[in-house]
């Protein structure tokens, strides 16, 4: 009987090594991440030909693998690139569709401008004769200030207007007045008796107010487009943090080299990296929300009776009326003039009719090339449900990037990949925002750290709101107070002191490992399971050897 047991223990002492090696000699074959690999660009070079054992893993599950730490290294660096070009993907359709719209509207308005001005052209030649022929460059440079305007030009629109109605006087009266000689100083004179004359009765302040809001309404809605398709621009090239990098590789690529390439990820663990990686894009939502909201508003004033065409197409016959009161009144007036700034000498040019045919002007003038309110209809319509459909673009983001890459269909819950193994994820999807990702399980972020170039344009999206809300009011107020914190050192990246209050809140705790480790060492108890037939044999000697005392 001893020399049973000393055959036993003998025996188990052999199998031990075989048993524990088991893994190892049946590991499983590499090849389908090889060619994977490969196929990403990468040389095989030291890319196993099966499994090893994985402790060398920082970022994926160190169970057995086929990938070496340089190839984990690679993949990550791989699926970072590959987030950023999605984004910029996804930027460039919503930049497209922006444009889009921009250049509808702006080649609309300018279609309206040259319209106002080919017509008032063509029916003032006719109409004034030579009062308009040879004073045609006041009427031009008008257009000409307008369209400056409304391209952005830093100039104040009521003192063009002011300055039109001005030179308008002037021109007319010495028009009317050619018996006399009439100096430059003396007609300075004149155009500053007009607030006291009102020559052109109240057209001057109903055209002013009219012109304004509407000029001042297109200027910043076309602004408001190209600020919002640059915000989009700029934003979708930020970088992606090395955090965010981490949590993609192991969403993403590490399935791969636990031999799990068909795992799909779970929905809610998707989310999770998402968010995290996008929390300050989503920061930008209730900014972009009202910028959307507040351009709606503005679109709405373009179409209807005092709309963009009513007011701008209506020029020309504003200006032919007021310059036909002018000359119902031009007694009236010189009597005034005479008075104001002084009788003047005879000595001029008359030239007979000249009176006639100015007085002949009051025709009134209509737009020959008809209505467009059905145009400008259409795109207030089109520009509406676009701007409705990009409200919620930085926080629908993660959704439209998971869409495709997540596991669906019956039972994909249960053998998703949940960044471990196949099974369900448990942890609760985080809320929206830098703020909401303190408990992120995935993405480690610090929430006291917002990037800089994402507040700078969330400060650019506050300041085209702010110039709108006044445009709905036809005040063109350049927000320029605020110029220092959008191209500052970061001294304005914290509105409202939000930043300067906020407590020093880390997100999950720093002291944790910077990877991920299982839940469990299978290793370990593989090698358990693998052991337990030496362990039986050494407990059924030890039960023989008791017995037999």
């Amino acid at each position: 009987m001893d020399s049973f047991i000393i055959v036993a223990l003998a025996l188990c002492s052999l199998m031990a090594p075989v048993y524990g090696d088991k893994g190892t000699s049946k590991a499983r074959s590499c090849s389908d991440i090889r060619q994977f690999y490969s196929g990403k660009g990468f040389s095989l070079d030291g890319v196993p030909q099966s499994e090893i054992s994985g402790e060398h893993l920082r970022i994926c599950p160190q169970g057995y693998t086929c990938c070496t730490s340089d190839m984990e290294d690679n993949l990550a660096t791989l699926s970072r690139r590959e987030m950023e070009g999605l984004l910029k993907e996804a930027g460039r359709s919503l930049q497209t569709l922006l444009n889009g719209q921009f250049k509808a509207f702006d080649g609309y308005f300018l279609e309206l401008l040259n319209r106002s001005s080919i017509s008032l052209q063509e029916t003032f030649t006719p109409t004034w004769g030579p009062v308009y022929t040879q004073n045609s460059q006041v009427f031009s440079d008008l257009y000409r200030d307008l369209r400056h305007y409304y391209r952005g030009s830093s100039i104040n629109l009521e003192e063009v207007l002011n300055e039109f109605w001005a030179r308008l006087l002037e021109k007319l009266f010495y028009q009317a007045n050619k018996q006399y000689y009439i100096g430059g100083d003396y007609l300075d004179c004149v155009s500053k008796q007009i607030d006291t004359l009102r020559p052109f009765g109240d057209i001057p302040r109903v055209t002013k107010m009219t012109v304004t809001h509407t000029f001042v309404a297109a200027r910043y809605f076309v602004q408001g487009l190209v600020i919002s398709g640059e915000v989009v621009r700029k934003v979708s090239q930020v970088q992606l943090s090395q955090e965010c990098m981490r949590a993609m590789m192991k969403m993403t690529y590490c399935p791969h080299c636990r031999g799990m390439a068909t795992a799909r990820p779970c929905a809610n663990y998707c989310s999770n990296v998402m968010k995290g990686c996008l929390a300050n894009q989503a920061d930008l939502n209730t900014e972009w929300k009202h910028l959307a909201e507040t351009m709606m508003q503005v679109a709405d004033r373009f179409d209807g009776p005092t709309g963009v065409d009513s007011v701008v197409l209506s020029l020309p016959s504003r200006i032919s009326e007021a310059m036909s009161a002018i000359m119902n009144n031009i007694e009236i007036i010189n009597k005034k003039v005479f008075q104001a700034c002084g009788t003047l000498k005879n000595g001029g040019t008359s030239s007979p009719g000249v009176t006639e045919s100015m007085k002949r002007g009051k025709i009134t003038v209509e737009d020959k090339l008809g209505s467009s309110s059905s145009k400008m209809d259409k795109l207030v319509s089109d520009v509406t449900v676009r701007l409705k459909d990009m409200q919620s673009y930085w926080v629908s983001l993660p959704m439209l990037l998971c869409s495709d890459r997540v596991a669906t269909g019956t039972g994909a819950e249960e053998k998703c990949w949940n960044g471990m193994n196949r099974a369900r994820y448990l942890p609760e999807v985080m809320g929206d925002g830098l703020a909401s990702q303190i408990n992120n399980p995935e993405v480690e972020i610090d929430i006291t750290k917002p990037d800089i170039t994402i507040r700078q344009q969330i400060m650019q999206l506050k300041i085209m709101t702010h110039r709108l809300k006044n445009a709905l009011n036809g005040q063109d107020v350049d927000f320029q107070d605020s110029s220092d914190d959008i191209s500052g050192s970061g001294s304005g990246m914290c509105a409202d002191g939000v930043c300067s209050s906020s407590p020093r809140l880390f997100g999950p705790a720093t002291n944790r490992p910077s990877y991920p480790l299982p839940p469990e060492n299978k290793e370990v108890k593989a090698l358990a399971n693998q052991n337990l037939p030496c362990i039986t044999i050494y407990l059924l000697s030890l039960l023989i050897l008791l017995l037999r005392r």
